[in-house]
Parts: C-alpha cells; sequence; structure tokens
C-alpha cells in the first residue's frame, strides 16, 4: 500500500512538474507570438524614422506636397514607403495629383485594394530609378538613346523634344533636389506597356 502510494504521489508530483512547465512554456510562447504579431504590424524601415531637419527625402517632400497627396496614399497602401528613403541615389518620377485624376477612377480606386497591392507596388517602382538622374544627366542620356533602369526591373526610355524632356512619353514638369537624389514631377502616371 505504501509503494502504491507513493508512486501515486511520484507520478502527481511529475505529472503537474511536466503540466505546469508546458503550461508555463505555452504562456511564454503565447507572449512571444503576441509581440511578434504586434512588432510584424508596425511600420519599420528608414521611413518611419521621424526627421525634423535637414533637407527632406523624396518620401518627406511627396508627404509635404499638397500637389502629391494621391502618391503618398497609393506608395502608403502599396507599402513601398522605404524604396522612396533609401540612401540613394535614386531618382523618382512623381506624378501629381492632377495626373492621377486621369486614370479612370474606378480604376485607381482597385488599385489601391489590398488584393492588388503587387501590381500597384510594381507600377510605383516602376517610377524609381536606383541612381542619380538630374536633369542635365538625362539630357545626356536622351541623346545617347540610353534607358533608364527602373526599381521595377524594366527600362524605361527618355527623350527629349522642344526642349521638354520626357520619360517613357510622360513629360517631367519640374525637379527637386532632394537628400537621396532627385524628384522629377510628371504630368502622368508611368504605365507599364506590357
Amino acid at each position: 500500500m505504501k509503494t502504491t502510494i507513493k508512486s501515486l504521489l511520484i507520478i502527481v508530483v511529475f505529472g503537474c512538474f511536466i503540466g505546469c512547465n508546458n503550461s508555463a512554456k505555452s504562456s511564454e510562447n503565447s507572449t512571444n507570438e503576441t509581440s511578434a504579431n504586434e512588432a510584424s504590424s508596425e511600420k519599420t524601415g528608414q521611413a518611419f524614422i521621424e526627421d525634423k531637419g535637414g533637407t527632406p527625402n523624396a518620401l518627406q517632400l511627396a508627404i509635404q506636397s499638397e500637389d502629391h497627396t494621391t502618391l503618398v496614399t497609393a506608395v502608403q497602401a502599396a507599402g513601398v514607403e522605404n524604396a522612396l528613403v533609401n540612401v540613394g541615389p535614386l531618382t523618382v518620377f512623381a506624378p501629381n495629383n492632377a495626373a492621377f485624376a486621369k486614370i479612370d477612377e474606378a480604376t485607381l480606386n482597385d488599385l489601391l485594394k489590398p488584393e492588388n497591392k503587387g501590381t500597384l507596388a510594381f507600377i510605383l517602382t516602376n517610377h524609381v530609378a536606383p541612381s542619380n538622374y538630374p536633369i542635365d544627366m538625362l539630357k545626356k542620356n536622351a541623346e545617347k538613346g540610353r534607358k533608364l533602369y527602373m526599381a521595377s526591373g524594366k527600362y524605361l526610355e527618355v527623350t527629349e523634344k522642344d526642349g521638354e524632356l520626357f520619360v517613357d512619353g510622360v513629360k517631367i514638369l519640374g525637379t527637386v533636389n532632394v537628400s537621396n537624389g532627385w524628384v522629377h514631377v510628371t504630368e502622368d502616371v508611368i504605365l507599364p506597356k506590357d
């Protein structure tokens, strides 16, 4: 009888030890998973570091511009904020609100849906060249018939007509030097041809 009680006591103590230990691990894992999920849903990267001084980068310039609110909305919907703030040099062809207004409203609204994030990201990265292209460099590329390599993996043609510069047929309206390169404001959205 003593052996049976002793065995039962050992089983109960051992069972409690294992159960309590697994419960603690389960609670710890649950806490770690919650922290990981919270961290992954937070916005991270250079785009989300506040910089209260200095020359703005391409994203900060767009955010500060009343003429680029649709571009900023699209960049945020596609989750490509960090593409516009990397150290560079980079060149951004930034369609203004009037350029986005030329796109059919239903098409634009469809692109902003979460399920179309990949397509929107592709279109937006097709506006970013991972290189330094001030106006004089764009003119040289146009003269020599060189194409620009874009972050989307596509190449865009630069042309000059009557003193105006065009990228893939889209007119450049103005240029701003930013801390990580250049922003060229365009009168249209550069949509992929294929």
